[in-house]
């Protein structure tokens, strides 16, 4: 009855002073311990406080039931707080409002279990900052709700500019794996995780998707001021052939044929784990460049010079070898197959089985063109390599002589057979030439 009455007579004071001023203030009770005393008791106290400020509909009163320290489970909490709402006087006048700690960790649990349990309003901290351990995240609380279709009535557009303002004048950090605002909470690492949302991102943009249904991306890192290329998939020593894929794609446009992927990964991950640290796009095409693309050693095609007779394409070409111009002839089926087929005859290379695609680079008149080709030995080991031109016949050449100069034992392949040409034969040849 004392500690009611200690309640009843704060209240009084408050009514006293405000008419006296001629005031129109907003009152506010909070029962301190509220998790720590009967919920029978407690209702009996803010109805006391109640009865005195005579709450109406153009000036409510909020009860404000604070989990000071969090002594239980969040549905605990819940079935105080229904408690209250259910046995509360003047109830359509009044607050309902709560105000969790966040001792147990689960001060957001608690905010959300409260108001499917009847509170109107959150008290809470911008990213959980507070006594102890900090006081509801009302940041992560009003995200929850827009991920749901709640609009909280917080605009949190722009996190990163939220972050630094904090950070800024607090002088604290935001954890880079604090909820919606961390700088790694959109990272992907780990390659199954990359993979399902690279293919996701696809799914989306093959399917005009108007809802966001990206796998291991809980919202759409746009929503929040992030972006794909930065925050989503992060390439480390984890990362596997999808999340190399999507970098590349994102940032150069470069797709590789799958298998080619997988084999991109291994050169990623071994440079990652070398640098003991996470690579860079830049690093990343880095790598690319100096594995796969227009290898020329121990085999560079200087020129070719082709003509269409019949069905069949044929006609000569100028290979660079051991430092030395070599002049091969070939016939095919298209201009790519006369080349290939002059170089393979000339060096007895074979292979057992062919992949081959193209893409444009560019959106502009002067696109370049990717060529890639992988080559299987018959040992079944596969090579790749990769060529850009803007002409697609040389981004093909120089794709499939990448992938020839990388197969094993080329450099002595070469040197062993030793082929050279006349000086007549060359001069003749490029007196001819300038198809290249």
């Amino acid at each position: 009855e004392e500690i009611k009455q200690i309640a009843v007579d704060g209240a009084k004071l408050l009514q006293r002073l405000t008419d006296e001023a001629g005031a129109n203030f907003r009152f506010e009770y909070s029962p301190e311990s509220f998790t720590g005393t009967e919920p029978e008791y407690a209702l009996e106290v803010c109805n006391a406080v109640l009865d005195v400020w005579k709450p109406t509909a153009d000036r409510k009163a909020i009860i404000n039931l604070p989990s000071t320290v969090q002594m239980s489970m969040p549905h605990v909490f819940a079935s105080q707080i229904a408690y209250m709402s259910q046995n509360l006087k003047y109830r359509d006048n009044v607050i309902l409002s709560v105000h969790p700690h966040n001792d147990r960790g689960t001060g957001v649990a608690d905010a959300e279990m409260a108001m499917l349990a009847g509170a109107d309003r959150v008290e809470g901290t911008l990213f959980g900052n507070g006594e102890r351990t900090g006081n509801a995240d009302i940041v992560t609380i009003g995200m929850n709700m827009y991920a749901l279709g709640v609009d909280p009535g917080l605009d949190f557009s722009n996190m990163p500019k939220l972050v630094e303002t904090y950070e800024r004048v607090t002088r604290m950090h935001v954890h880079p794996r604090q909820p919606y605002a961390g700088q790694l909470v959109f990272a992907a690492f780990s390659g199954s995780h990359q993979d399902a949302i690279a293919k996701g991102m696809h799914f989306r943009k093959e399917n005009n998707e108007q809802y966001w249904t990206c796998p291991y991306l809980y919202i759409d890192p746009h929503d929040v001021g992030r972006t794909y290329d930065a925050d989503v998939i992060r390439i480390n020593s984890q990362s596997g052939k999808g999340g190399v894929g999507f970098v590349m794609e994102q940032n150069y446009g470069i797709d590789m044929p799958k298998k080619m992927r997988e084999d991109f990964s291994y050169f990623v991950k071994e440079v990652s784990d070398h640098k003991h640290q996470e690579l860079k796009p830049a690093e990343i095409y880095d790598v690319f460049q100096k594995n796969y693309l227009n290898a020329d050693t121990p085999l560079k095609v200087e020129d070719f010079s082709l003509k269409k007779k019949g069905d069949k394409w044929v006609g000569k070409v100028l290979v660079r070898a051991n430092d030395e111009e070599v002049v091969l002839e070939g016939a095919g089926n298209g201009q790519l197959n006369a080349v290939s087929n002059a170089v393979c005859k000339a060096y007895g290379i074979e292979f057992s089985n062919l992949v081959y695609s193209e893409h444009d680079l560019d959106r502009d008149s002067d696109s370049r063109g990717i060529a890639y080709f992988g080559l299987t030995d018959k040992e079944g080991h596969t090579t790749w390599g990769a060529g850009v031109d803007t002409d697609t016949i040389t981004a093909s050449i120089f794709a499939f002589m990448t992938a020839i100069n990388r197969m094993d034992g080329m450099a002595q392949r070469v040197k062993f057979r030793a082929l050279k040409s006349t000086p007549d034969t060359i001069t003749a040849f490029k007196a001819t030439s300038g198809q290249h």
